[in-house]
């Protein structure tokens, strides 16, 4: 079963290394990585090029954002599951994708996720939330709750059949997608109860005005997909506050 990976990447310098060598670093042999540049210009590009004939390949052309390179990731892709790895993220350790093969096979399901751990970004030690996933109900998707975005795999024919990234969204596409997959597809979904990646705050969706949006895009989406706007919303922001509460203990016996 080979594994599609891809890094959508735009002036990342700081971090991108760091994503890339989590990635080539994993104990599972069949994995293809595909990193999406959008023309970068602070040296992100030149670092990439360094892991040419170590990754699969690398497309560096101006983009409309990170949904169009993803978008274009995924239809480069030619492996049976997709996974991402944000250009701020890493791997939680070297056995994440081996693990997730094997539930695939275990399962056959049609998309598995996991557990995620938002990580200070300066002291990638220190945990700020815990983003436990917990077991899958349709119904929790209706009141808010979906699995951490870099922790989910599908099988990429699912993808093409269900559509892929919303472009018409520049931060909650995401969102979108994994309602769309999770309530309106029924698909064979399984919970990897594990930890995936370490995602460092700091990221698209963690600046102030960044927010401002994506409460905007949320509203939008939610009422697309025929839920009550703003209480889903709000619902959606009350699954967070565990993830925070959970950090300041759990991190003590997560061993980095």
């Amino acid at each position: 079963m080979k594994v599609s990976i891809i890094t959508s990447c735009y002036n990342r310098a700081g971090t991108i290394r760091c994503a890339i060598e989590s990635v080539l670093a994993q104990d599972y042999p069949d994995i293809e990585y595909i990193i999406v540049d959008g023309a970068s210009t602070d040296g992100s590009t030149e670092i990439i090029r360094q892991y040419e004939g170590r990754v699969a390949r690398i497309i560096s052309e101006p983009d409309r954002g990170m949904y169009e390179a993803i978008n274009k990731g995924i239809r480069a892709a030619t492996g049976d599951i997709v996974g991402l790895m944000h250009s701020d993220d890493f791997f939680f350790d070297n056995h994440v994708v081996s693990d997730i093969v094997k539930r695939f096979e275990k399962t056959d399901a049609d998309f598995v996720y996991g557990d995620g751990l938002f990580v200070d970004c300066n002291d990638t030690n220190r945990v700020v939330r815990n983003w436990i996933g917990g077991s899958y109900h349709r119904w929790k998707v209706k009141c808010g709750w979906l699995p951490l975005h870099p922790t989910c795999y599908i099988r990429k024919d699912v993808m093409l059949r269900e559509g892929l990234y919303d472009e018409s969204y520049k931060i909650a596409a995401d969102t979108d997608l994994l309602v769309r997959y999770l309530y309106k597809s029924r698909l064979k979904v399984d919970y990897l109860q594990r930890y995936i990646v370490r995602m460092r705050m700091g990221g698209l969706s963690t600046d102030s005005e960044k927010r401002k949006a994506m409460w905007h895009e949320d509203i939008r989406l939610y009422r697309a997909h025929g839920f009550s706007p703003i209480p889903t919303k709000v619902m959606k922001m009350m699954w967070k506050i565990p993830q925070f509460i959970t950090a300041k203990f759990q991190c003590v016996g997560i061993q980095f």
